[in-house]
């Protein structure tokens, strides 16, 4: 198969899907164009709730939902062989992950701009939207403890030292071109030069000048600090324009890529199309629908759609470009992801040293790696030094981290929020506050360590507590895509409009992710891993509980449904009947 034809049979294919599919589902199940009051404008508060142009919002989504997820997830999916990883990218990111966002986005968008756990409570109850909401909060604070602990790993142990002064420098020019536009009245292509150029020079600057010689920990705190500003400082002056001009990283590397990629046309991908060679390779279902993650659908998506994305939205025209246009942009991504780790290699034998097993892959060094040198290899054949293109990609890596980061942070804090309101408490309900306790519950996954006994060997190691729990993120994230899909199904079948589009993709998202929960337990049975074993089980119980509630709410609602109709049904005869009398 050769690379450029794989290339262009996706963005076809995602361009197709775009004209044709999202114009039907936002006829159909989502009318946009019927909106009128958006939250933007409705409660606007220059803090949360801020109109923003179309290339400012889609920018800021895009990263947010990107992350790492689609470069980790297909850079170690390829291992089953790269058409499984196509195949669920290609369909799985234009029937189920983009109808996911844009379902997510537009039920938000009809509910004041809030998060699809606090509408949930109006579509199936409030016990099934407060446990959706427990469930988020769980979610978020495990994933963005991995995330800070990743950070931290890649700026503290060596890998990308020449990321640090980029990434951070780009903290401060986006609040002075939020300010500028904000405050100043600049011009947004005017701020847009000029923060893009600053961007850029120093990347160089961190070429020239990598920074060492600070521990995992210190990194940690500081990446906390930073989460606690983002979240709480107004949208507009740091998180919001920090993600648009990271776009522009974003858009300049995959567009190196594929015109890269141009330059090569014979290119041929050498790993085979389905591998079973490789070592203690777990079973490709369900596994590899876990594995792929944010590149085909993720349930962190729908908290970002609902999150911040709906509060921002000013024009409901801009919602099916963002909503489902974003998704296809990060499937893009994920194909040439794949491409890069497929493509790249002298030989088949090449790529099967590096896919030897699994255990040698399901590690944060070998997936960039395989991601980094790759990506660098396309870019260089454009007359770019290999050297400078690997800095670019590795400042992409950890830009991207940090998107996910402060963004989730904020999502956490609008949850905390939510619950807050729930249970009447005050203090939960202020902005600064909520803030706090997102960054210490981040931070407690982040810092905090447990002894763990290895059978085998009968030593006692020390490891982080958001590694050990991380195992359980690939499986509650995809399953929290299930539940943003259930809510979404129930709101289109109160409306009585089609349910296909959604209930479909939902059921095979919670085949996928029980039977991925289930298989993870009986692991941890046998392994003995006792608190993995109960938090699985306690999510699993909770997941099967609001999917219950969703059910027996919308058979209820049915039922009331089929009621009226008779009613009115008999109340036409009597009026039919009394008439002829």
């Amino acid at each position: 198969m050769y690379a450029l034809a794989l290339a262009s049979i996706s963005i076809a294919g995602f361009f197709l899907a775009y004209v044709f599919y999202s114009k039907f589902l936002s006829g159909k199940l989502f009318p946009v164009l019927e909106l009128r009051n958006l939250p933007s404008h409705e409660l606007e508060d220059g803090i949360d709730y801020v109109p923003t142009r179309r290339s400012v919002l889609f920018g800021h989504h895009f990263v947010s939902i990107a992350g790492l997820g689609p470069i980790m997830g297909p850079a170690i999916a390829v291992i089953w062989g790269w058409l499984p990883a196509f195949l669920w990218v290609f369909f799985g990111a234009i029937f189920l992950g983009a109808v996911h966002d844009f379902g997510a986005l537009y039920i938000s968008l009809k509910s004041d701009g809030r998060s699809i756990g606090d509408v949930a409570r109006d579509l199936i109850g409030l016990r099934a939207g407060t446990l959706f909401m427990v469930i988020i909060f769980f979610l978020l604070a495990l994933a963005m403890g991995v995330f800070a602990l990743i950070i931290a790993t890649l700026l503290s142990e060596g890998y990308y030292p020449q990321a640090v002064i980029p990434v951070f420098s780009l903290m401060v020019i986006a609040m002075v071109i939020g300010t500028l536009v904000y405050k100043k009245g600049v011009g947004i292509f005017k701020a847009t030069v000029f923060g893009v150029a600053a961007m850029f020079v120093m990347i160089y600057v961190g070429m020239l000048f990598p920074v060492t010689g600070i521990s995992k920990d210190a990194w940690i705190c500081i990446l906390l600090v930073y989460a606690y500003f983002a979240s709480s400082l107004p949208v507009w002056l740091l998180l919001q324009p920090r993600d648009y001009l990271n776009s522009f990283q974003l858009y300049a590397g995959v567009a190196l890529m594929y015109v890269g990629l141009l330059c090569v046309p014979a290119l041929k991908i050498v790993a085979p199309a389905v591998n079973t060679a490789s070592g203690k390779l777990p079973s490709l279902f369900p596994f590899l629908f876990i594995t792929v993650a944010c590149g085909a659908i993720s349930g962190f998506h729908s908290l970002v759609s609902s999150g911040t994305t709906a509060k921002q939205l000013s024009n409901p025209r801009d919602a099916r470009f963002i909503g489902y246009g974003g998704m296809l942009a990060e499937g893009l991504l994920a194909v040439i992801v794949i491409i890069a780790c497929t493509a790249t290699y002298a030989s088949t034998d090449a790529w099967h040293a590096r896919y030897s097993s699994w255990e040698a892959m399901d590690k944060l060094g070998p997936k960039l790696e395989s991601f980094i040198s790759g990506a660098a290899s396309f870019i260089s054949r454009l007359g770019v030094p290999e050297e400078f293109a690997a800095v670019f990609m590795s400042v992409i890596v950890v830009g991207f981290a940090m998107t996910t980061l402060d963004s989730a942070t904020r999502l956490l804090r609008y949850n905390i929020q939510e619950l807050g309101r729930t249970f009447h408490v005050k203090l939960a309900k202020n902005r600064y506050c909520a803030s706090l306790v997102a960054v210490v519950a981040i931070g407690y996954f982040a810092l905090m360590k447990v002894s763990v006994h290895d059978p085998v060997t009968g030593l006692v190691t020390t490891k982080e507590t958001g590694l050990i729990l991380w195992q359980l993120f690939g499986s509650t994230n995809q399953l929290l895509a299930a539940l943003g899909l259930l809510a979404v199904t129930v709101y289109l079948f109160q409306r009585r409009r089609p349910t296909v589009y959604t209930l479909v993709p939902m059921l095979f998202m919670i085949v996928v992710t029980v039977t991925a929960l289930l298989m993870k337990i009986r692991s941890f049975w046998i392994e003995g891993s006792w608190p993995l074993l109960v938090i699985s089980s306690v999510i699993l119980l909770m997941s099967i509980w609001l999917i219950i509630e969703a059910i027996i709410v919308s058979r209820r609602y049915a039922l009331e449904v089929g009621r009226s109709k008779r009613i009115r049904k008999a109340s036409g005869k009597e009026k039919q009947t009394s008439l002829f009398r």
